[in-house]
C-alpha cells in the first residue's frame, strides 16, 4: 500500500503546489484509516484553501475525481479534506 500512498501524495503535491500561492505553509497529512482506506488532508493558508475549493466547489471536486479513479484503479478508498491551518487548530482542540 506504501506505493499506492506515495503516487497519490505526489499527485496531491504536484497539484497543490500548481495551484496555490503560498506552497510553502502548506502541509499533506496522511492517514491510513484501515486496510485500503487513506485519508488525505491538505492544511494551508485561508486564501490558499479558497483557491483550492474554487467557484462552486468545482476544482476540488475535479481533484477528489482523478484521485479516486486513481486510487480505485489499485482497490484503494480515499477521502481528500481541504482545511486552513486555523480550522485544523480548532479542530485538534476539540479532538484532544
Amino acid at each position: 500500500m506504501n506505493t499506492v500512498t506515495d503516487r497519490l501524495r505526489n499527485f496531491l503535491q504536484f497539484v497543490a503546489v500548481k495551484l496555490i500561492d503560498n506552497p510553502s505553509q502548506a502541509q499533506l497529512k496522511v492517514a491510513e484509516l484501515g486496510p485500503k482506506r487513506l485519508r488525505f488532508k491538505l492544511v494551508m493558508a485561508q486564501e490558499d484553501v479558497a483557491m483550492l475549493i474554487g467557484r462552486n466547489g468545482f476544482t476540488a471536486s475535479a481533484i477528489r475525481s482523478v484521485l479516486n479513479a486513481a486510487a480505485e484503479k489499485e482497490g484503494v478508498k480515499v477521502n481528500l479534506q481541504i482545511h486552513s491551518h486555523e480550522e485544523e487548530a480548532e479542530f485538534l482542540a476539540r479532538e484532544g
